[in-house]
């Protein structure tokens, strides 16, 4: 994808709820809350990437 990026894989559960998060796993990028309480597939992490990062 050529995206410099960092992750992180927080278990806080406080820092979870401050993004209106009651249902894990979730995946945020950029602040926003892309998707919860699904594990995703590869290519559908690709997909939300592609689309947040346009």
């Amino acid at each position: 994808l050529n995206i410099d990026t960092t992750i992180d894989h927080v278990t806080d559960f406080a820092k979870i709820a401050a993004y209106g998060v009651m249902t894990t796993p979730a995946l945020v990028v950029d602040g926003k809350v892309v998707s919860y309480g699904k594990v995703l597939k590869t290519d559908e992490v690709v997909n939300l990437l592609k689309k947040v990062r346009r």
